[in-house]
């Protein structure tokens, strides 16, 4: 018989801007983070599988509006994440993308609430590797 192969896992994750407008009265860009309603528990950006068929992209735009009830407006693609163990599940390799958004996100779908973070209110229960992407968010902003 031939040789099995495993392949890593598709994932996006987003990092959703929001700005100072009328539903807020922010400092600065705030980004939004959801707490998992699945394990791994913990608090995370908003993110996910890659369906078959669908681009990255798209998969951003859809796990954004599922997880947060936001449409986004894809800006970039920030870094990709492939460290083996970032995801307890399996092997994942995730493609995280910054965009913008305006309204008040809410938790919808794999997530029970939706808040808004800066570089000084990064929770300490981060699931997987989210704390060292938003650190690494904050400290190279594009």
């Amino acid at each position: 018989m031939g040789q099995t192969y495993r392949n890593p896992v598709p994932t996006v994750d987003i990092i959703i801007e929001i700005t100072d407008h009328n539903n807020y009265n922010l400092s600065g860009t705030k980004i939004v983070i959801i707490r998992r309603k699945n394990p791994p528990y913990g608090w995370a950006l908003p993110g996910g599988f890659v369906d078959y068929g669908e681009s990255l992209e798209n998969a951003a735009i859809r796990e954004a509006k599922e997880e947060t009830s936001l449409n986004v407006e894809l800006i970039k693609q920030f870094h990709t994440y492939s460290e083996p163990g970032r995801d307890p599940r399996q092997h994942t390799i995730s493609t995280v993308y910054i965009a913008k958004a305006f309204g008040i996100p809410v938790g919808m779908d794999d997530a029970v609430e939706a808040k808004l973070i800066d570089r000084n209110s990064i929770p300490d229960d981060m699931a997987f590797d989210h704390g060292i992407i938003i650190k690494d968010y904050f400290n190279n902003k594009y």
